[in-house]
């Protein structure tokens, strides 16, 4: 028999936690998570939670730091609450992009999150499109790894043709690679190098982008930097039009003016993190809900089924 299953959600992102619980066809768990007025997070579970399966879905989105404690105190309040098992549901997994030390005396930051997890009661984490692999192996537990492609692949199928994939740097190569090769298109890579110290960049494209539509694939879009300089990129390389396919829409600074004005025809992204004001107005950007994906492998997991055949 399937364990008592329940979920729960921080501040972070409810909407998706609501999706996951309709999929499901299960009540959101009863809790409240709150700031005292010096601004330290209360939380409080408001239901009987003893020798349940406890999924908390908690991306660690901006406000980062925020977000994270909220998740580490309610794994903590479910632990003394005597739940069975607890797992972290982490649609976006903050401080992802600090997996290694890139100079000497510097922290790995993405090493502490997991550190921290695992500490408080964590037992199992969820999580989808990692910005490096490698941070499965930051944990002692059983990380289960979803990808987003299993949204974006069907909806370039139905919304564009004569496709070329394009990766944005030489890091999303491997990404782009397996992408390209589901849709049965072409690959291309933007290269970046300098040849010299102190000499301009040298940017040039690896293959053949002429008179395609060019989607560029990336687990991040923060800044949009990447992205909208890759696309005037394109357009000058014969690209009949160029769009962007991002997971986690971070979208912070200058990121939404800047996909505004730039080239691109379109940024689709998914529903991982939720998208502030000035993007949901925004027309270029479309946004995929994943959380009947998440509520799927939740399901399977609950049920001790495997989560890799959702992707075979």
């Amino acid at each position: 028999m399937p364990n008592k299953l329940k979920v729960f959600t921080g501040n972070a992102n409810p909407e998706i936690a609501r999706e996951i619980c309709e999929h499901l066809d299960i009540p959101l768990g009863d809790s409240e998570v709150k700031r005292f007025s010096d601004g330290e997070t209360c939380v409080e579970i408001r239901e009987n939670v003893r020798g349940a399966d406890v999924f908390v879905v908690q991306p660690t989105c901006p406000p980062v730091n925020d977000n994270l404690m909220e998740l580490v105190i309610m794994v903590d309040a479910l632990r003394r609450a005597s739940a069975r098992r607890i797992t972290a549901v982490m649609p976006y997994y903050g401080y992802a992009r600090q997996d290694r030390k890139v100079r000497p005396r510097v922290p790995i930051t993405a090493k502490v999150v997991a550190e921290m997890l695992m500490v408080v009661g964590t037992r199992r984490v969820l999580c989808m499109d990692l910005h490096a692999g490698q941070i499965q192996g930051f944990f002692n537990i059983p990380v289960d790894h979803l990808y987003a492609t299993s949204e974006l692949i069907p909806y370039i199928r139905d919304h564009f043709t004569d496709v070329v994939m394009v990766s944005p740097d030489a890091g999303g190569v491997e990404r782009t690679r397996a992408c390209a090769k589901k849709l049965d298109v072409d690959l291309a890579i933007i290269d970046k190098r300098r040849d010299k110290a102190n000499e301009c960049e040298a940017v040039r494209v690896i293959g053949n982008v002429a008179g395609k539509t060019a989607i560029m694939l990336d687990d991040i879009v923060d800044t949009a930097g990447t992205l909208c300089g890759g696309a005037q990129i394109l357009m000058e390389a014969g690209a009949r039009e160029v769009h962007a396919c991002c997971t986690h829409p971070v979208l912070s600074g200058p990121a939404v003016e800047r996909v505004k004005q730039s080239c691109l025809k379109s940024l689709v992204v998914t529903n991982s993190i939720p998208l502030n004001e000035q993007a949901r107005q925004t027309e270029k950007i479309v946004v995929l809900p994943v959380g009947h994906l998440l509520g799927e492998a939740i399901r399977r997991i609950n049920n001790e089924d495997s989560v890799s055949h959702l992707f075979l």
